[in-house]
C-alpha cells in the first residue's frame, strides 16, 4: 500500500483529470482483470477496467447500427443478471 506522502502527491498531481476508484471484488474477478492486462497489452488491472468500460462503450454504439451486436449485448446483459451473484462481491 501507498504512504500518505505518496497518495497525496498522486492526488495533488492528478486532482483535476482522474479519482481513485476502491472497490471491493471476487478474486474471480481479479483473476480476470489480470488476463485481460496480459492478453491486451494493457499496463495492469486498473487499465483492464477502463479497457472493460471501453469495449462495453464501444458495444452499445455499434448495437444502435447492427442487430448482431445489439444481440450480443442483450445476451451479455440477460446473462450477467442471471449470474449476478458469481461476479458481484
Amino acid at each position: 500500500m501507498a504512504t500518505a506522502q505518496a497518495q497525496k502527491k498522486w492526488r495533488d498531481k492528478n486532482r483535476l483529470v482522474k479519482k481513485q476508484l476502491n472497490i471491493m471484488a471476487r478474486a474471480g474477478i481479479h483473476f480476470i482483470l489480470e488476463d485481460i492486462a496480459l492478453r491486451f497489452r494493457l499496463r495492469g488491472k486498473g487499465e483492464a477496467v477502463t479497457f472493460a468500460c471501453f469495449v462495453t462503450r464501444a458495444l452499445t454504439q455499434r448495437a444502435d447500427f447492427n442487430a448482431e451486436a445489439a444481440r450480443m449485448l442483450d445476451d451479455f446483459t440477460a446473462a450477467y443478471h442471471r449470474d449476478r451473484e458469481i461476479y458481484s462481491a
